[in-house]
């Protein structure tokens, strides 16, 4: 009888220890669903905020371009020559506030002399013939004239839809060293640029 008990006893006991295993089994399986569904929500939420701040910025860029008072800092600019070079944003850029137009290099190479000391050229003129369109993809393209004493140049730039993410294609008049700066188009007010010494104007 003891015996009997004592098997009935152990049945039991390792029908509850499995039980308990499985639950505990399962247990892990919903928290690791409940952790994958989290980390699914937050990126979504990222995404979300994420394309909500690229719109607003579009917004923006697209209403300093229409104002005429914006700043495209450049992270790279790209030669004719198919070369790209990795430039500091606050001193690579295209601009145009007041009327007058500014396009600055700055390749941060002291041991070379540059016209405007920061291892480039700075060159300022008067804008003139901006244009402005859109096309179906909601991408803007906007064009203009500067023009210095001794320079002059059209300036092609390119906003792509929903970010204020750019590239500006630099044409001199006087030479074919066309070169494109690629970067994000800002208010000029909140750009965070520096200007070295012109060269011309």
């Amino acid at each position: 009888m003891k015996k009997y008990l004592f098997l009935i006893v152990m049945f039991a006991f390792g029908w509850q220890t499995a039980f308990y295993a499985q639950s505990k089994k399962m247990t892990k399986a919903e928290r690791e669903a409940a952790w994958r569904a989290e980390r699914l929500k937050k990126k979504a939420a990222e995404e979300r905020r994420e394309h909500l701040e690229d719109s607003v910025a579009f917004v923006q860029a697209v209403e300093a371009l229409r104002s005429g008072s914006w700043a495209l800092e450049a992270s790279n600019v790209t030669f004719n020559n198919g070369v790209t070079r990795f430039v500091t944003e606050s001193t690579n850029y295209v601009s145009i506030n007041g009327g007058e137009g500014t396009v600055q290099t700055a390749f941060n190479n002291s041991n070379v002399y540059s016209p405007n000391g920061l291892g480039g050229v700075t060159l300022e003129g008067r804008v003139s013939g901006e244009r402005m369109s859109q096309d179906n993809a909601g991408n803007i393209f906007y064009s203009y004239t500067i023009m210095g004493s001794n320079f002059s140049a059209m300036v092609y730039v390119t906003l792509a839809a929903h970010t204020n993410q750019a590239t500006a294609r630099i044409d001199p008049n006087f030479s074919g060293q066309t070169m494109t700066m690629s970067g994000y188009i800002y208010p000029y007010d909140s750009a965070g640029v520096f200007e070295g010494t012109a060269s011309y104007y």
